[in-house]
C-alpha cells in the first residue's frame, strides 16, 4: 500500500511511538545552575534535603509558649520575650514565653496558647482562658521534611514552587540537563518575515514566531534556520547544514504535495517513524531522520502547527529530557455545541469556557490562527463521537500547552 492511501495512525499510537523514540535519545548531559536561571528547566538529579525543615519546633500563632503541667489555673509571669530569628533561652519553670510565629519554641515549652485565648493582669501575669493540650500550635522540627529525604525526582520540570522549595532547604543552585538544541526552519516560497512588504500569494510566516517563543518556554536553546525554499536540492543542502542540534523542527512541506520536498528529502534519507495522523487539524505531521538527526515536520497551517506542537512534539522534547508526565491535563465539561456528524479523524478544537460550557470558535480553519488567540484551550471531540449539548467533553487549557 503506498504512503498516500496507508491508514491514518491513532494520536495514542503516534504519541507513543514519539516517547519511544525520546526516550532512545535521551539528553544526559546536565549543569549547575543558579536558582535565578533555572526555572523551566528539568532536574538532572533527585533535589535531597540537607536538613530538617524546620529545623527546630516553632511556633504556628502569635501567642504564649509554656509548660502545660505549669499551668494549675494560676497566671504565669512573662520571662522572655522571642520574635523570629532569635535564639530564645530555656523556659524558666513555672513562667510562660511572649512568643511569636515562626520564632523557635523554647527547651521547657511543650505548648503555645493563641493570644485571643489569654488575658493579661495588670501584674503582667498571662491568664489562661481555655482549655489547651500538649503541643498544640507547634510546628515540630522535620515537620515538612526530614534530612536525607528525597523532595524532588530527577526529571522534575522546575517552577516557581519547586524553586522555592529549593531555596527552602538552603540550595543556592540545582543540577539541570542542559538545553535541548532546536532548529527550526519553515519552508515554502509563499512565505516572507514580518516588516516586509506582501508580494502576490505570500503570507506572513507567523509559525516562526510561534514556535520559537514556544521552545523558548519549553527551556531549548533555538537555531533559526530561516525558511526554505520549494526546492529539493536546497532543502538537502540546509537540512545537511544544521550540526550540533538535537532536533530539526519543520513547519510546512511534509503533504503529499509535488513541492512538499522536506518529505522528499526525509524519505531519501530512511523510513518515516511516523506519517499522517488521525488528527484535525494536522493529519500530515511528519517525523524521521536526516544524517541521525531528528526530524519532525509539522503541518504548515497555523492551528495544525499549534495542535500538533502541543500535543506530539512537546511531550516529545520534554521526555528526551526525562520528564515523565508529559500528556496536558485535561478535564471534563459539559459542551454548548453540537456535534451531529461523527467524523474519522480525533478533532481539536479552539474553543473557551462561557457559563460553564465549554463552547468553539466560530471557524476552525487550520489555517485561522485568530482561533486560538481568542480560545482558552482545545475541546477534544473523539473519532467517530456524535455530541449533543451538555454531553461531556474532555477540555484541555491552553496554559497546559503553552506552560
Amino acid at each position: 500500500m503506498s504512503e498516500a492511501h496507508s491508514p491514518l495512525m491513532p494520536v495514542e499510537q503516534a504519541l507513543a511511538r514519539l516517547l519511544e523514540l525520546a526516550e532512545a535519545a535521551p539528553i544526559v548531559e546536565h549543569e549547575r545552575v543558579d536558582l535565578a536561571e533555572a526555572d523551566g528547566r528539568v532536574l538532572a538529579e533527585p533535589m535531597v534535603a540537607g536538613l530538617d525543615l524546620p529545623p527546630w519546633p516553632n511556633s504556628a500563632m502569635d501567642g504564649y509558649a509554656l509548660r502545660l503541667a505549669d499551668c494549675q489555673g494560676e497566671p504565669l509571669e512573662v520571662s522572655q520575650r522571642i520574635l523570629a530569628g532569635m535564639a530564645p533561652d530555656a523556659l524558666r519553670p513555672g513562667t510562660c514565653a511572649r512568643i511569636f510565629t515562626g520564632a523557635p519554641v523554647p527547651d521547657g515549652a511543650d505548648t503555645v496558647e493563641m493570644q485571643e485565648n489569654v488575658s493579661v493582669g495588670e501584674d503582667g501575669r498571662v491568664h489562661f482562658n481555655q482549655p489547651m493540650k500538649i503541643a498544640q500550635n507547634i510546628r515540630p522540627q522535620g515537620q515538612e521534611n526530614r534530612k536525607g529525604e528525597t523532595l524532588l525526582a530527577a526529571g522534575t520540570r522546575l517552577g516557581p514552587v519547586e524553586l522555592g522549595l529549593a531555596a527552602s532547604i538552603g540550595l543556592a543552585q540545582l543540577a539541570v540537563r542542559r538545553k535541548p538544541r532546536v532548529a527550526v526552519l519553515s519552508t515554502g516560497d509563499e512565505l516572507i518575515e514580518p516588516g516586509h512588504e506582501l508580494g502576490a500569494g505570500q503570507i506572513y510566516n507567523s509559525n516562526r514566531y510561534l514556535l520559537v517563543a514556544w521552545l523558548q518556554r519549553l527551556g531549548c536553546e533555538v537555531i533559526d534556520a530561516g525558511i526554505l525554499p520549494d526546492n529539493l536540492e536546497r532543502t538537502r543542502q540546509a537540512l545537511g547544514e544544521l550540526e550540533n542540534v538535537d532536533l530539526i523542527l519543520s513547519t510546512g512541506g511534509v503533504s503529499v504535495g509535488e513541492a512538499d520536498f522536506l518529505g522528499i528529502a526525509l524519505r531519501e534519507a530512511g523510513e518515516l517513524a511516523l506519517w499522517k495522523l488521525a488528527i484535525k487539524p494536522g493529519k500530515p505531521l511528519t517525523v524521521g531522520e536526516f544524517r541521525g538527526c531528528p526530524v519532525i515536520g509539522l503541518p504548515g497551517n497555523p492551528a495544525s502547527t499549534l495542535v500538533t506542537f502541543g500535543l506530539l512534539a512537546r511531550p516529545y522534547l520534554l521526555r528526551r529530557l526525562g520528564v515523565q508526565k508529559v500528556e496536558p491535563l485535561g478535564f471534563s465539561v459539559p459542551a454548548g455545541f453540537t456535534w451531529p456528524k461523527p467524523g474519522k479523524r480525533r478533532e481539536f478544537l479552539r474553543a473557551r469556557l462561557e457559563n460553564g460550557r465549554v463552547v468553539p470558535y466560530s471557524n476552525q480553519s487550520s489555517g485561522v490562527l485568530r482561533s486560538a488567540a481568542w480560545a482558552e484551550g482545545l475541546a477534544q471531540v473523539l473519532e467517530g463521537a456524535t455530541l449533543a449539548e451538555g454531553d461531556p467533553v474532555r477540555f484541555i487549557p491552553m496554559s497546559e500547552l503553552l506552560g
